[in-house]
């Protein structure tokens, strides 16, 4: 059964998004700031599994599972500021793509004797200016 005047006021809400809580004497923009912060942190969930490639965990010693967890963190804050400084930047270059295209240098090294000598390959201009807008310094 259909309550009546039920359907009109649901119709009211059609095509729009409604944010309801149970916090107390909260202001709309205070309530549209917490609900951004927690998208914030499902997306870095999803980076964490996708792009950071997270696994489920088969450790059983506490010290090894801390360590785990410690080192995805790290990841994940990386990726984090790598995204920030890009966004900064000007650059609208995923995290990914930029470790993608960086991923491309090499460094080359040659023994001649008892001496090496060592040097990356030659970066083109892209990857120069993800250094600049990572605040990296560039390979020598």
């Amino acid at each position: 059964s259909v309550k009546e005047g039920e359907v009109e006021k649901a119709e009211l809400f059609d095509g729009k998004l409604a944010l309801v809580t149970n916090v107390e004497d909260i202001q709309p923009a205070d309530a549209i700031v917490r609900y951004k912060a927690l998208a914030d942190i499902e997306r870095g969930f999803r980076v964490l599994k996708s792009d950071i490639e997270i696994a489920p965990v088969h450790r059983w010693l506490n010290d090894r599972i801390r360590a785990h967890s410690l080192i995805r963190f790290l990841a994940l804050v990386l990726y984090r500021v790598m995204r920030m400084r890009l966004k900064a930047g000007g650059r609208r270059t995923s995290p990914c793509r930029a470790l993608e295209k960086l991923s491309k240098i090499r460094m080359i090294v040659a023994r001649i004797g008892d001496r090496n000598f060592d040097a990356p390959t030659k970066t083109d201009k892209d990857q120069r200016d993800l250094f600049e807008k990572l605040n990296l310094p560039k390979p020598a």
